[in-house]
């Protein structure tokens, strides 16, 4: 292990990357991936770019709070076209509004 290998493997370290479980495919020594980026810290080989999907709770579930904000919003639309209070109809807007707001966040984060 050449210590220019192991400064950069520790500099990516410190930068975010993780050690990879699975050894290097050449040598089989240790490697560090970030961004899709691994490195050998044996051999300095860095096999092809590999993109590791991340999927979080919040895009798990996302679809389905979609589904229900949507469900929410058509409640509402109807009883909007009902109601004849003013003050309930201002409510009811509200609250179109803020899902609405909900709705563009969930979709700026996919």
């Amino acid at each position: 292990m050449t210590e220019d290998l192991t400064k950069k493997a520790a500099e990516m370290l410190l930068k975010g990357a993780t050690l990879l479980s699975e050894p290097c495919p050449y040598c089989k020594g240790v490697r560090v991936m970030k961004q899709g980026q691994a490195l050998c810290i044996s051999c300095g080989r860095q096999p092809e770019k590999k993109e590791i999907p991340k999927q979080s709770q919040t895009e798990e579930t996302s679809p389905s709070i979609e589904k229900t904000l949507e469900k929410k919003m058509e409640i509402l639309t109807k009883e909007l076209e009902n109601e004849k209070d003013h003050e309930k109809q201002q409510n009811i807007l509200k609250t179109i509004n803020s899902l609405l707001e909900t709705m563009g966040k969930l979709k700026k984060k996919q």
